[in-house]
């Protein structure tokens, strides 16, 4: 009776296509809500993905089989190590684009979660002059600094996609040690400490690029909250995140 609880892990692991029954299944729910809230708010549609590193095995991480987000499910998650191989993918496909992960989570010790969007409202702020800059508190993160990867300059004519380790690891030598990075032409990357704080920030990124966007048109200088500011707004943000996650679970229901 006592392998009772093991046996029911280890076969809810097998159904679900995660290779490891060490996977805790709470971790698994969240990503799915995870991929939910994203197309809720209007981040993600049909394309886009949010992955999660492994905290028991941070060598591992976990991300959707190739679908579109909002029909995510506990079984559709997939468990891949940083050279972005599935560990057991039932034959089924990932995304094209899973380096991008795979190459964060390999630079960056810090980030436990990462989000790639083609938030549309930020699209505008990857290909012009005008950087993204934080309006409100809520954005405070980008006060960082949000820098612009353009696969051109590096690849010449590409189909823009992310689509291998060599561009995946351009794309992190753009992000360096910011939250955010845009990419001309295509969408996003956002990355953070949780997969919580890493959903609130895809998400006041793009309300900040619509709110930004209606300053902008009014005409006139605008004030951007400075440096200090964000930092210090973003320290209180992280902080009190589990409020909105919680709602944006129950509205993604």
């Amino acid at each position: 009776m006592k392998l009772w609880p093991q046996l029911c892990l280890a076969l809810w692991a097998t159904a679900a296509g995660v290779a490891s029954a060490a996977v805790d299944p709470a971790l698994v729910a969240d990503l799915v809500a995870a991929n939910h809230i994203l197309v809720n708010q209007g981040v993600l549609d049909g394309f886009g993905h949010v992955s999660i590193r492994d905290p028991r095995n941070p060598q591992h991480i976990l991300l959707s089989r190739s679908l579109a987000p909002a029909l995510t499910t506990a079984a559709d998650i997939l468990e891949y190590d940083l050279d972005c191989n599935a560990l057991d993918d039932q034959g089924r496909s990932g995304f094209l684009e899973r380096f991008i992960h795979c190459e964060i989570y390999r630079a960056r010790p810090d980030v436990q979660a990462v989000v790639h969007s083609h938030s549309p409202a930020v699209i505008p702020f990857g290909t012009g002059r005008t950087g993204l800059r934080p309006m409100s508190h809520v954005a405070g993160f980008l006060a960082a600094g949000v820098p612009v990867f353009d696969i051109r300059r590096q690849f010449g004519m590409t189909n823009m996609l992310v689509n291998d380790a060599t561009r995946a690891r351009a794309l992190v030598q753009a992000l360096g040690d910011k939250p955010v990075a845009l990419m001309r032409g295509h969408g996003d990357v956002v990355v953070g400490p949780s997969l919580q704080i890493a959903v609130y920030r895809a998400i006041y990124t793009e309300t900040n690029a619509r709110t930004q966007a209606q300053a902008l048109a009014m005409g006139g200088p605008v004030t951007y909250l400075s440096r200090e500011e964000g930092e210090m707004a973003d320290v209180t943000q992280q902080g009190a995140v589990m409020r909105p996650w919680e709602l944006w679970k129950q509205q993604s229901r």
